[in-house]
């Protein structure tokens, strides 16, 4: 199966999956770039929430001059403190975590575990951060201003909720080209990360709960205090409901195409498939129900390239008819008597041309014989039943109904005649038509059998075989199929003399082209 060549879109509508076969080294660079812009983003996403809702929570008159001096001074400071140390920390652990890649090898199942949890543990990281963060900046405010300690301890948790949301999003995406390596010829009895649920979850935290949950402490706070005016307390409440309206949209519409792309990747497969390009296969980039999804498509995939696969293989063996038959029906050993027309076509001299040629000229020249044949029985929906040496034995009406299978089988052989010498010379072959009642089935054992036709018009084809290696154009047919044909094919034919066929007690009447 060729490799995985889509390249599916993150949950933010980037191209960031790429080929699997990209370089490492420019992998690794590009996502350290990504982990640490989002540690920066995260980061001042949080302060910023911080600073808009205590502007819109704090009560009147607002923070004193000490607590505004600290709080400007100390925000920045632990900005970039969060920055350098989730650097160091998180960035660096999360690539030492996906050293197998730089390492140029596959992981083992605890590697590939702990890598898809690479998100979480980001995650986490931000939340010890931040709940140092919590502690510290209410802390502060009670040591400066005890009034709006529990307003500071509030902003603060609600910035440590949105920004632990963001960094577990923003990490999973930025982490999606390790995830593919990780989860790439694998097909995980269960989700390896946290599944659909929590990253659900976390988009409802981002979206909904957290500016909802503004909303409900703005009032109670207002409530509780009993100082807030009611401009104030409009405000806030319209700015949290923008918010919710907003922000909650935005972040819906990420949670939907985390949910679509992979499920798109496996639409989009399943239309090749359909339309019988089996040997495809997509990249498994979540660690969700949703890359069980992508790797249990993948499995079906292999499983149906390797069962066309099986199928042409068989059927380049037995002939598609009888490939089609024995997958329709059961496999069982005997037949039933059709009347069948058969072809039988054999090399002239072909003990002497091996005695007296390279055996690779001679394979050659009966690649180029039975080309010929076979593109001709094809045409005139004929099977070759089997190839004997330099030999072919062709069936038209069997297994495969044929009304008109003299017919067909008088066409072929004057089309194989009349191209043998024009295309094959050096390969003159003589060419028997005969028609009769034939049983035609399975012969073996029930644990190899082969499909096959036995019956008078074998040998007779056979016979006739041999005695046009010397009549003139090579080819001789019984009277009887020429009987059987449509009278625009018997037309073409003449009969010539009575013979007794070797191993016969009746004579055959011999039939030539005109």
């Amino acid at each position: 199966m060729h490799p995985p060549s889509d390249t599916p879109t993150g949950p933010f509508g980037s191209g960031l999956l790429g080929p699997l076969d990209q370089d490492v080294t420019v992998l690794r660079r590009r996502v350290q770039r990504l982990l640490t812009a989002t540690l920066i983003a995260t980061n001042v996403i949080g302060a910023l929430v911080v600073v808009g809702l205590a502007a819109l929570l704090i009560p009147s008159p607002g923070m004193t001059g000490d607590l505004v001096r600290v709080t400007a001074f100390a925000v920045p400071a632990y900005v970039v403190a969060a920055v350098v140390v989730g650097t160091l920390w998180g960035t660096r652990g999360a690539l030492r975590t996906l050293h197998w890649a730089a390492e140029g090898r596959s992981p083992s199942e605890a590697e590939r575990v702990a890598s898809l949890r690479v998100p979480l543990r980001l995650t986490l990281m931000q939340a010890v951060l931040w709940g140092v963060a919590t502690v510290v900046f209410a802390a502060q405010a009670v040591l400066l201003q005890p009034a709006v300690a529990l307003t500071v301890f509030l902003v603060v948790a609600f910035a440590s909720v949105v920004v632990c949301a963001i960094a577990y999003l923003f990490g999973e995406f930025a982490l999606r080209p390790y995830a593919a390596r990780a989860l790439a010829g694998t097909a995980p009895p269960r989700p390896l990360s946290g599944g659909v649920n929590l990253r659900m979850l976390l988009f409802w935290c981002l979206g909904t709960g957290v500016p909802v949950a503004g909303l409900v402490v703005t009032a109670v706070l207002a409530w509780v205090r009993g100082d807030v005016s009611t401009t104030k307390l409009a405000v806030s409440v319209i700015a949290l409901g923008l918010v919710v309206l907003c922000f909650g949209l935005l972040v819906t519409v990420f949670s939907a195409r985390a949910v679509v792309n992979p499920i798109t990747s496996v639409r989009d497969a399943l239309g090749r498939v359909r339309a019988g390009e089996f040997d495809v296969a997509i990249p498994v980039y979540d660690g969700t129900e949703l890359g069980l999804l992508q790797a249990g498509f993948n499995d079906m995939a292999a499983g149906l390239a390797e069962r066309e696969r099986m199928r042409d293989l068989f059927g380049r063996h037995v002939g598609h008819e009888v490939a089609v038959e024995a997958m329709r029906s059961s496999a069982e050993l005997g037949g039933s008597v059709r009347t069948v027309s058969v072809l039988f076509v054999d090399l002239v001299g072909s003990t002497a041309l091996a005695a007296s040629r390279p055996p690779e000229e001679v394979v050659g020249l009966l690649n180029r014989f039975f080309a010929v044949v076979v593109d001709e029985v094809d045409r005139h929906h004929g099977l070759i039943n089997k190839f004997v040496g330099d030999a072919a034995l062709a069936v038209f009406g069997a297994p495969a109904e044929l009304g008109d299978h003299a017919t067909c089988a008088l066409a072929a052989g004057r089309a194989i005649a009349r191209r043998l010498a024009e295309e094959v010379p050096d390969g003159p072959a003589g060419i028997g038509v005969a028609t009769g009642d034939a049983v035609a089935g399975n012969v073996g054992d029930p644990r190899r059998f082969e499909y096959t036709v036995i019956g008078d018009p074998v040998n007779e084809a056979a016979r006739l075989t041999e005695l046009a290696k010397n009549a003139p154009g090579r080819l001789l047919a019984s009277w009887t199929a020429v009987e059987a044909a449509a009278a625009e094919e018997a037309a073409r034919w003449t009969a010539t003399e009575d013979v007794t066929l070797r191993g016969r007690t009746r004579p055959t009447t011999l039939a030539s082209p005109v």
